[in-house]
């Protein structure tokens, strides 16, 4: 079977997108003058994963599995106990879900996820409880560990959660989600980084993220439109 070449179908502005996004992440590693190699390999995996999310596409659900591991571990180092748990345990997790979510609602022949029309009300209470129910629990949790920046890291939980349960649903709100997340874990490096400036690439990394984000909700609205009509 021939293997086909992803970034194929990305067009030239998404392309542009995912290259700024890149080498953004790219030359922040090389100015750092302390080099986290886990935490560059993540961010660059992260952005080459949220393009073809905004895409529509498998494959970045699948590169979210790698980048959730690796990010899992860069903030074990940093004792940002929150961010490890909700990547191994949440996030990783979800991308799988994910990943059997979009195989089983493809539109049509194109290669992309089929976009919910809209969500049911009983999808929306469920999404609501479980996301309320966690932050709360992993509240503690997290300050039983002696996690670093508790309230920042339990607000990073409930917008990576409520992002994760929007991405499954297949929703185009997903990506406001993860753009809130974003902000806050941009405030979460920039903290590692005042006492490690190892961390750089990381806070590059989430800037590019909500650079995506912002697009991925945009062109996840104009996909649903052109899908239903």
């Amino acid at each position: 079977m021939k293997l086909k070449n992803p970034f194929k179908v990305l067009s030239v502005g998404e392309l542009t997108l995912w290259l700024c996004s890149f080498l953004a992440v790219a030359l922040s590693f090389v100015l750092s003058p302390e080099r986290d190699v886990i935490s560059l390999v993540a961010s660059l995996i992260g952005v080459t994963a949220l393009i073809f999310i905004a895409k529509g596409m498998v494959i970045g659900q699948v590169l979210t599995v790698v980048f959730a591991i690796l990010y899992g571990i860069a903030s074990y180092t940093f004792a940002y106990y929150g961010e490890m748990i909700t990547y191994l345990c949440m996030s990783a997790p979800a991308a799988i879900v994910a990943i059997i979510s979009w195989v089983r609602n493809p539109y049509s022949d194109s290669g992309t996820v089929h976009v919910a029309k809209r969500l049911s009300r009983g999808s929306v209470l469920l999404t609501l409880t479980l996301t309320v129910s966690l932050t709360v629990a992993f509240y503690f949790i997290l300050g039983a560990l002696g996690t670093a920046n508790l309230v920042t890291s339990t607000v990073s939980v409930t917008t990576s959660l409520l992002a994760s349960l929007l991405v499954i649903l297949r929703s185009p709100y997903y990506a406001i989600a993860y753009a809130a997340n974003d902000v806050v874990l941009i405030v979460l490096w920039t903290m590692a980084s005042i006492e490690d400036i190892g961390y750089l690439p990381m806070i590059i990394c989430f800037v590019a993220f909500l650079a995506n984000d912002l697009y991925a909700f945009g062109n996840w609205r104009k996909m649903r439109r052109e899908q239903n009509g």
